[in-house]
């Protein structure tokens, strides 16, 4: 029998499951959790930004609730975890390493052609770093002054930074943890003693994989999404997509309002026929992370979801709309608004700055109910249990949300 075709509300409760974002927990959550949740997601995005907790810690809270932060770091060092750059620079199963193991053999890695150059034009530096480290142990950037005079940014390093950096990239360095954010570097053998070269996949196998993966993570997704999940170029995506669907590793369905396929993987067939028949999974209440891999096509989050994001942080203040570092709230499937926080840790106060609801939400009992709850929830886990909240787009609900 045909499957029936799929609902754009469906299509947002399969996304919302496949994220692990459709549940509340029914018990505390463990550190098994953080590396099971991982593996749902396949990527965690690392960013720096710390108004409130940084994103990756913030996108396991979304899924989790309240954990300690330090398991996240632990993992990394204990293993379990590994850092590279995927779609960016993000945390990994350790299981998946074999797959970015041979983008750097094949030296198809980010920036590659920027990596190379420097390299090489520096080999005696990276040579003397590399000894310095097998012979002195794991450093970090800060460990080298600069000696240049320039001034330390974003992306302008000094030499010895750049060269960890490219060490990291081409593999022959890992990071074996961080401390106090700062990356500490190793030497790959060191950190995987019992990895083998022989381990690693075909490019063939880790493109399969990648977009298998991607499809998996996103419940039912069109093919221009494929490629964005893990910074795939759209071409290779599109050609592994379809040698997977004629193969049957991938299946199809009609969606409402979509003149292309919607693509699923197979081990979620019973979950698309559910939805398909009306049991639509449904979010649990909460906020998002920018960088949340809900959020992070901005396009798809527009046409699933029909929410408009732009991150403002690197937007000059005046000419900001929402404000620096946005949350996105999710309540009942539907992306409904998003707010402005500050966590002030030394004086306990979770302060929201500005909180602006989507045009025509409806503001009911039971939506101040869950989003006073996510709000309280969420300032407890930084240890900011006083909410504040100074202004709301519907009259008298930043005062109905605040304590």
């Amino acid at each position: 029998m045909p499957m029936k075709t799929l609902s754009q509300d469906a299509v947002r409760g399969l996304i919302i499951a496949a994220q692990g974002l459709h549940k509340c927990p029914a018990s505390p959550a463990t550190k098994a959790d953080v590396p099971q949740i991982i593996r749902q997601m396949h990527v965690l995005q690392i960013d720096t930004i710390h108004v409130v907790a940084r994103s990756h810690y913030l996108v396991l809270w979304s899924r989790l609730g309240d954990y300690p932060q330090r398991w996240l770091d632990e993992l990394l060092a204990e293993g379990a975890l590994f850092e590279y750059w995927s779609r960016a620079a993000c945390l990994l199963p350790i299981e998946d390493y074999a797959l970015y193991r041979r983008l750097m053999l094949n030296r198809l890695t980010w920036q590659e052609k920027r990596w190379r150059p420097w390299m090489e034009a520096h080999a005696q530096l990276v040579d003397k770093l590399l000894t310095h480290i097998r012979e002195n142990g794991p450093v970090r950037s800060a460990d080298f002054e600069r000696t240049d005079g320039a001034k330390s940014g974003w992306w302008n390093w000094k030499d010895e930074k750049t060269a960890l950096e490219g060490l990291w990239m081409r593999g022959d360095l890992m990071i074996a943890k961080r401390h106090n954010f700062q990356r500490l570097y190793d030497l790959r053998e060191r950190v995987l003693p019992d990895w083998d070269d022989a381990q690693t996949p075909s490019l063939e196998a880790v493109h399969e994989t990648f977009v298998l993966n991607a499809v998996k993570a996103l419940g039912v997704t069109k093919a221009a999404w494929i490629a964005n999940y893990f910074g795939l170029y759209k071409k290779v995506a599109q050609s592994v997509l379809e040698k997977l669907a004629k193969r049957g590793l991938l299946q199809t369905v009609q969606v409402e309002g979509w003149d292309v396929p919607g693509y699923f993987h197979p081990d979620q067939r019973a979950a698309i026929e559910a939805a398909a028949n009306g049991q639509i999974p449904l979010s649990r209440t909460t906020l998002l992370s920018p960088f949340d891999p809900l959020m992070w096509d901005r396009a798809r989050a527009q046409e699933v979801f029909n929410f408009t994001y732009q991150i403002e942080c690197y937007t000059p203040a005046p000419r900001r709309i929402y404000g620096y570092f946005t949350l996105p709230m999710l309540f009942n499937n539907a992306l409904i608004g998003r707010l402005d926080p500050k966590a002030h840790r030394k004086e306990g106060i979770f302060e929201v700055k500005a909180l602006h609801l989507e045009r025509g939400v409806n503001v009911d009992d039971a939506l101040v109910a869950e989003v006073k709850w996510a709000l309280k929830a969420c300032a407890a886990w930084h240890k900011t249990p006083q909410v504040i909240v100074r202004l709301a787009t519907e009259p008298g609900l930043a005062q109905r949300l605040s304590d």
